[in-house]
């Protein structure tokens, strides 16, 4: 009977010493398994998703600078008629053909003020020559201002967005200033304001884009040229037409190092206005009639170092107001001292 006790007591004893190292062992799973504050949760992994999310835009990076250097070759070939008339008669009829060559060089800074919102100018250097009165001209053209901003970040299979907004100057020889006849113009002559949307889309591996602006010239006054052929007759002021500029187009990647674009690139430009003041003082407003032009753009890019891609471009005019070739080539500048200059300070 004692015995019998003896084996009882022992047996409880090791039951509950089972049941005690059982109990320890699923208490020390259940703090293993225990959420630990520095643990990876859904909430944190999706909460660094939207972080990465917030900061992926197409724009530059903050604090990024970068230079791109295009170079642009236009030809607008015309016929142009000369009439001499005496005594109410035409006494000579001839017609000439004409060539008007334009080779503008353009420097283009862009900076990155935010992830979202870039700023930029650039500054052209232009030379023309005009075959038919065998005068040329070669000077600063009109330097602009630029801002580019995306209201929203890029989503991956989304379309991306971007405002523009520019500012023209006048820097350039106007052709209200230089002598007909004697030098060509530079620049336009007025400043100008225009702002736009563009839309680009990838579907793998073709990109879509398109963009529209609108621009408005602000009208110049007080030119007092003094017009040739005339007795004296001023040009006073000149309202340029507002202008309506559409394009868009595809590129395609052929491989990791060329790609392949096409675009259409059409604007619209309504009636200037210029108002002359004769010798008598009288004036007379005349209407220039509406323009329309649109250019087909073929480009090849090719990767010619692991940084650097060369865009080289031709494109024909469509319309009688556009050019009737234009070759085109463009290359970022590698300018890292400056880019090391313009880093923001780490706080």
């Amino acid at each position: 009977m004692r015995l019998s006790s003896i084996y009882i007591l022992l047996g409880i004893v090791a039951t509950s010493n089972a049941w005690s190292d059982k109990s320890s062992e699923i208490s020390t799973a259940r703090d293993a398994l225990a959420q630990k504050e520095e643990d990876t949760t859904q909430e944190k992994s999706l909460e660094e998703v939207f972080e990465a999310t917030e900061n992926k835009y197409s724009l530059m990076a903050e604090g990024k600078v970068a230079m791109n250097y295009s170079l642009n070759y236009s030809y607008v070939a015309d016929q142009r008629l000369t009439i001499e008339y005496a005594n109410n008669q035409i006494r000579a009829f001839d017609v000439n053909p004409s060539a008007s060559h334009g080779i503008t060089n353009n420097l283009s800074f862009d900076y990155g003020l935010k992830n979202n919102l870039t700023l930029g100018t650039t500054v052209p250097l232009v030379a023309k020559y005009d075959s038919a009165d065998n005068i040329g001209a070669t000077g600063l053209g009109d330097v602009s201002f630029n801002a580019r901003w995306q209201p929203y970040a890029y989503i991956p299979g989304e379309m991306t967005k971007t405002v523009n907004g520019s500012f023209k100057t006048k820097t350039g020889d106007s052709p209200f200033e230089t002598v007909s006849g004697k030098k060509l113009p530079t620049g336009s002559g007025y400043y100008s304001l225009s702002s736009g949307l563009s839309v680009s889309k990838v579907v793998d591996p073709v990109m879509l884009f398109g963009s529209t602006s609108l621009t408005y010239a602000i009208p110049e006054k007080d030119i007092n040229q003094v017009r040739p052929s005339t007795d004296g007759t001023l040009l006073m002021e000149v309202h340029p037409g507002a202008g309506i500029g559409f394009s868009g187009g595809f590129a395609y990647s052929l491989s990791y190092d060329v790609s392949y674009s096409m675009s259409f690139q059409g604007s619209y430009n309504h009636e200037t206005k210029y108002v002359f003041q004769s010798a008598s003082g009288s004036k007379t407003r005349i209407e220039s009639s509406a323009s329309m032009s649109g250019v087909l753009n073929f480009s090849l890019g090719i990767r010619v170092s692991p940084k650097t891609i060369t865009n080289v471009g031709v494109g024909f005019g469509m319309t009688e107001d556009s050019p009737d070739i234009l070759l085109s080539l463009s290359m970022p500048v590698d300018i890292n001292g400056l880019k090391a200059k313009f880093q923001p300070a780490s706080s």
